[in-house]
């Protein structure tokens, strides 16, 4: 099924799916790491390292909706050209900080940088993939990026060993090399100009209550997945006892999704409920990380890493495909960026607080604490999920949009 996926993609979304495998490279091979270099060498507690994380997450998915305005406007290859531009400068930053304001400063510059490109990264994605084969490249373009996460434990933990600022000049320079592949390769996507103000457009998407409604939802679920920025790399340090833990649970959730995701895909594809399957995705990813309550080993680790993958395989496919159901056609990139609010506040919970967990669960010798409190988590949001329906087909999904040849 990849190298079907890989035959039916367009051109243009063959070289989405390159930038999607570099984007993933670049991002996880420096920010698991940049906890352990703040909590290692700058001696930083884990609960202010989850502070700054938390920061660069906000000031990424807090601003996403803009991001998608400015998509929607101006046009999504513009905006995603600048967007990686701007990440790459905060990237290169970090190779270069050495007071808590630097790390803070550069940290919310390569937030800034995914608040243009992401929602134009998904809105281009969206409206150039064919309707014939929207589950499978939608499936294969999570294989990718998963592809790009386990390389990336590789330059990660090589580059770590060595120094911290190389491995900080590398993964920006990743991103400058994303931004001329897409201005080379991306064809340039026609603007549809709303003749409404920004706000029009803001209050047309606060007024659609169901859509709200999916995205405070989904709160619950970007609270599981950024586990695996701060709390995941820090007990797979401390189970492992070295920093090559993180890269075994990384290969893991990665090698996972590589090898069973379009057999999942396949096994689901006739199962119309799609809110209903990412709640069940996402209380698997629960359960995945509560059993870390019982990893007294490596090899136990590496098992709940595996179910929590499987989680992602249901769930993540599907996050973003049920948006353009929601979204009418020219509005489809501020659908994504506002959606982004979800990633943001719940990543922000998931740095700050789950980090702040962690330090209480060790603090009070109760070191399953945090683990539990995401398995009650992800219950209440496959709960919610499961009550709501999916019968939200206003718009089907955003009409096609023609490459501009004169680009």
């Amino acid at each position: 099924m990849a190298l079907q996926a890989w035959r039916v993609a367009p051109a243009s979304i063959k070289a989405l799916y390159v930038c999607s495998f570099l984007m993933n490279l670049g991002f996880f091979a420096l920010i698991p790491y940049l906890t352990l270099h703040l909590t290692g060498h700058f001696l930083w507690s884990l609960a202010l390292a989850g502070v700054l994380l938390g920061v660069r997450q906000f000031s990424q998915q807090g601003l996403t909706f803009l991001g998608g305005i400015v998509a929607d406007r101006f046009g999504c290859k513009e905006t995603l050209v600048f967007g990686v531009a701007v990440r790459a400068a905060g990237f290169l930053a970090f190779a270069f900080c050495s007071e808590v304001w630097h790390f803070f400063a550069a940290a919310i510059v390569s937030g800034l940088g995914g608040a243009l490109f992401e929602p134009s990264y998904q809105a281009a994605f969206a409206r150039l993939t064919p309707d014939e084969h929207r589950k499978l490249l939608f499936s294969f373009k999570n294989i990718v990026s998963n592809l790009g996460m386990v390389s990336s434990t590789i330059v990660g933990s090589v580059l770590s060993s060595l120094d911290f600022f190389y491995l900080s000049l590398v993964s920006g320079s990743i991103y400058i090399a994303i931004a001329f592949l897409i201005s080379w390769k991306l064809p340039k996507l026609t603007v549809e100009f709303s003749r409404d103000s920004v706000f029009k457009d803001m209050q047309t998407i606060l007024k659609d209550k169901p859509f709200v409604v999916y995205t405070l939802i989904l709160i619950g679920y970007y609270y599981l997945f950024m586990q695996l920025f701060l709390t995941v790399p820090q007990i797979a340090e401390t189970v492992a006892g070295s920093k090559s833990g993180v890269a075994y649970v990384y290969a893991a959730i990665s090698i996972s999704v590589i090898v069973l995701q379009l057999r999942i895909t396949r096994k689901l594809q006739n199962y119309e409920n799609r809110f209903m399957l990412i709640g069940l995705g996402t209380l698997i990813m629960g359960i995945g990380l509560f059993s870390f309550v019982f990893a007294y080993n490596l090899l136990l680790l590496l098992a709940g890493s595996v179910v929590f993958a499987l989680g992602t395989m249901i769930a993540g496919p599907l996050l973003m495909d049920v948006i353009p159901m929601f979204a009418p056609p020219r509005q489809i990139a501020s659908y994504y960026g506002f959606n982004g609010y979800s990633l943001a506040i719940g990543g922000a919970l998931s740095t700050i607080v789950g980090g702040w967990f962690y330090d209480l669960g060790v603090l009070w010798g109760w070191p399953g604490f945090p683990w539990i409190v995401c398995l009650g988590v992800s219950l209440l949001a496959s709960w919610r999920l499961y009550v709501l329906k999916d019968d939200r087909n206003r718009f089907h999904r955003a009409s096609p949009v023609l490459p501009n040849d004169s680009n």
